[in-house]
Formats: structure tokens, C-alpha cells, sequence
């Protein structure tokens, strides 16, 4: 095999992302904090309230894991706390409950998004005050940038009176009825992760609705350091802020965000043109006009009783032998075993996805020739 590997979703940087690092280390602010960091959270603001009649606040750290597990600890979740959590998602959305001495309970999926489902989760809920445990949060997740039912899932949130924490690491670019996915709950987090839709190599952000909310996640990100002249610390604290430089790259990647997501949109339209015509293949697309995905990941399932036997798994090893890189749905919380004892409420919806679900290369750079490749391999496997 001498073809250079097709990446799932590699990095893209946009051309300016050395201006603003070099920026950096002409004025020496190598360390956390400075000006990129602080036209960073202004860059993002921007964007993600710019359709919005509300106006929050961007704190920029160094992963979402970080954003969402300060935002847990400013909702107050504590040990034997319960907090309720979309099952199918990266462990990173479902960890910082347990790093707190909080116990998840995970939801199941709906079809129509794959995300978290508002029968399941409105069940769990009265279940779990009926036990005397009131759930402290509700983590919900725009899963491979598709928006989740965003209107349900606020008013379930609303009538039980449980924050949400909106997991939008994955959709940054989307939009909901035309606002930005990560403007919906009281916070909200964000990845700049090196597979993310933008990069600062590695980072996060927290989108608070007030300052005051920024300005306390900012405290915390930054060791809880009281305002004495010497270290005071009447909190514990923790070293999350994202790094100058690192924030450099994120401002170069700010100005190119729109074409990032138009380029992931249009590789997920060559997926429902290629698959058009293949039998017990499903790309997952957007349920209505609602619901504008940046398609950070395009998701496809098969039948194998309508394609002929091929399963996920064949298609997956057939690609990694022409070195394409494909991947299965991420594993659902409630079955991994690090959450084994966890409460899970569903029907076997995330199972299902993950048993025949399948992510494939969607990356903003994928040349003409590699998706020439892709559609050459994925049609050889149908053909066998």
C-alpha cells in the first residue's frame, strides 16, 4: 500500500494562523493569557451571537472537557449529585460528572437526530425525583454537528426546572431555527480539538448567558487565585486556561470558519449522492429546515439485509485496506464499562446506531483525487 492515508477529519489550518502566532512570541506572551486569547473569546462571541438577540460570554480554555466540567461545578453538582447525560456521545461529555463524585444516568437516542431523546428523557426524570433524586443537570449533545431537538429538550428542562449544559464540541457552524448551536442553554461548551471543524491544536470554550458567569469560570480556570499580593486560595482551582499561542492559531482558524463548514457540507452531500443508489444505506441529514448541521462527521448505517449482506464492519475494513480511515459511532455510555453500574433509560436506539453506524472522512480538505478514492472504495466493497 503506498497511498498517502485518508484521514477521518484531519486538521486545515487557513493561511493566517502564523501571523497571529508569531504576533505572540514578537511581544513574548508564550504563557496563558494575552492578546490572542482575549480576540479569541471576542472572535467567537461574535460569531455565535451575531443572529441572536442575547449577547453571552466566551471563556476560552484548554479542552471542552475542561469547559464542562467547570460548568458542572458552577451549577453546583457535588458528590452524589445525579446528573442526566445523552448516552451516545464521547466519553468527554459523560467523565467530569464522575471527576465531581456525581453519578450519570444515561438517555437513549432518538432516530431522527441521534440525539437525546425527550421521552426517554422526561421518563427518567420523574423516575429519578420519584426515588428522591432530582437530577442537578442535563448534559444534551449536538452530535456530529447536528443540532439536537433543541425546543423539546428546553422545555422538558424548563417544566422540571434542570439546567441543560449543551454540548456543542462537535458544532460549532450549526444552527438551530437559524441560531448557533452553543447560544441554547445556560452554558455551553465547545472543542477545538486537532479533528474539530477549527483547531487550536488542542482547547475549549465555555459560553456562559452573563460576564459574571465568565468571570467565575475564568477565576476557577486560572487556580482560584484570590486578589491578594501574594497566592490566596479560598477555593480549590484548576489550570484550564487555553494558551496564547494556542489561541494565535484559533484566531486564524476564526476567519475561515464558514468555508470550513461549507466544505464538510458539501462532502456530506457527496455521500447522499453516492449512496443514492445503493440499497440499505442511510446517510443521516437533517430531519427539516430546522436543523442546519455543520456535519462535522457524515454518518451513514446499513442494513445488511438490504445490502447484500455487507455489514459495518466489512465496508470499515474494506476502506482500511485501501488505508481510508472510517469509524464506528461512538459507544454508548451505559455500555462501556467504566459506567457499567449507571441508570440508563432507553429502548436499545444507541445500540442499534452503534451496531450499524458507521462515521466517514469528512474533512473541510479532502482533495478532488481522495474522494475519488473514497467513491471507488466504497463502491468496490457493494460490487464484491
Amino acid at each position: 500500500m503506498n497511498k498517502d492515508k485518508i484521514w477521518l477529519s484531519s486538521p486545515h489550518m487557513g493561511g493566517n494562523e502564523q501571523k497571529f502566532v508569531n504576533a505572540a512570541f514578537e511581544a513574548n506572551w508564550v504563557a496563558p493569557l494575552g492578546p490572542n486569547v482575549n480576540g479569541f473569546e471576542e472572535d467567537i462571541k461574535k460569531y455565535l451571537f451575531k443572529n441572536s438577540s442575547n449577547e453571552g460570554s466566551v471563556a476560552a480554555l484548554s479542552s471542552g472537557t475542561a469547559a464542562l466540567h467547570l460548568a458542572l461545578i458552577m451549577l453546583g453538582v457535588k458528590p452524589g449529585d445525579e446528573v442526566l447525560c445523552q448516552s451516545m456521545t464521547f466519553a468527554a461529555s459523560a467523565n467530569p460528572i464522575a471527576y465531581l463524585g456525581a453519578t450519570p444516568v444515561f438517555i437513549d437516542s432518538e432516530e431522527k437526530t441521534l440525539n437525546l431523546c425527550p421521552n426517554h428523557l422526561k421518563r427518567a426524570i420523574e423516575d429519578r425525583i420519584s426515588k428522591g433524586k432530582k437530577p442537578k443537570a442535563i448534559i444534551a449533545v449536538h452530535l456530529y454537528g447536528m443540532p439536537y431537538q433543541v425546543d423539546e429538550i428546553n422545555k422538558i428542562a424548563s417544566e422540571f426546572e434542570i439546567p441543560v449544559v449543551e454540548d456543542a464540541a462537535e458544532a460549532l457552524g450549526s444552527t438551530y431555527k437559524g441560531k448557533n448551536c452553543g447560544t441554547f442553554a445556560e452554558y455551553a461548551i465547545l472543542s477545538f480539538n486537532g479533528n474539530k471543524i477549527i483547531t487550536t491544536s488542542g482547547g475549549g470554550a465555555l459560553v456562559s448567558k452573563t460576564q459574571s458567569a465568565k468571570e467565575k469560570a475564568v477565576f476557577l480556570a486560572t487556580q482560584a487565585r484570590d486578589a491578594a499580593p501574594h497566592y490566596q486560595h479560598s477555593e480549590i482551582g484548576y489550570n484550564y486556561r487555553l494558551s496564547n499561542i494556542s489561541a494565535g492559531i484559533g484566531r486564524g482558524q476564526m476567519e475561515v470558519i464558514d468555508d470550513r463548514v461549507n466544505a464538510r457540507r458539501q462532502m456530506h452531500n457527496f455521500y447522499v449522492d453516492l449512496f443514492s443508489e445503493i440499497e440499505g444505506v442511510k446517510v443521516y441529514s437533517a430531519p427539516s429546515d430546522d436543523y442546519f448541521s455543520n456535519h462535522w462527521l457524515s454518518v451513514i448505517s446499513l442494513d445488511e439485509n438490504e445490502t447484500g449482506g455487507i455489514n459495518r464492519e466489512d465496508l470499515r475494513l474494506h476502506l482500511e485496506k485501501l488505508n481510508i480511515e472510517s469509524r464506528p459511532l461512538w459507544k454508548p455510555m451505559h455500555l462501556q464499562p467504566v459506567f457499567k453500574n449507571a441508570p440508563f433509560y432507553g429502548n436499545g436506539v444507541a445500540e442499534k446506531l452503534f451496531e450499524n453506524g458507521l462515521c466517514l472522512p469528512s474533512g473541510s480538505n479532502l482533495t478532488q483525487e481522495e474522494k475519488s478514492r473514497i467513491k471507488t472504495g466504497i463502491l468496490s466493497c457493494f460490487k464484491k
